[in-house]
Order: C-alpha cells, then sequence, then structure tokens
C-alpha cells in the first residue's frame, strides 16, 4: 500500500490537545491522528454493515 500527504493546519490549542493524547499512548501526533481516522473509518463501516444486516433480515 502507498502512501500520500495529507497536509492540515489547525489552531495551537488543538495541536496540544493532540500531543497530549498521542503522548499518552507512547505515539507521535501523527499516528495517533491516523489511528483516530482509522478507527471512526472502521466505527462508520461497522454501523453501515449493521444497518444493511437489519434490512435483509428485519429488526429483531
Amino acid at each position: 500500500m502507498g502512501t500520500d500527504v495529507l497536509s492540515l493546519r489547525i489552531d495551537h490549542e488543538l495541536l496540544e490537545r493532540l500531543r497530549r493524547h498521542a503522548a499518552k499512548r507512547g505515539m507521535s501526533v501523527q499516528d495517533y491522528v491516523v489511528q483516530t481516522l482509522i478507527r471512526d473509518d472502521f466505527d462508520e463501516r461497522f454501523q453501515t454493515a449493521v444497518e444493511e444486516t437489519e434490512k435483509f433480515y428485519g429488526l429483531t
């Protein structure tokens, strides 16, 4: 899998919060943000799968 670059402009306060959250987990800010996006994407895909299953089988 290749990689691409995403550049963000965020305010100082948000960056400091991200640094604190990342540090608690022993991660870089970049890794923390990527993991957060991956987790959010999974949650969204999982919810879609649940909704499709409910449509197929009907609500129980």
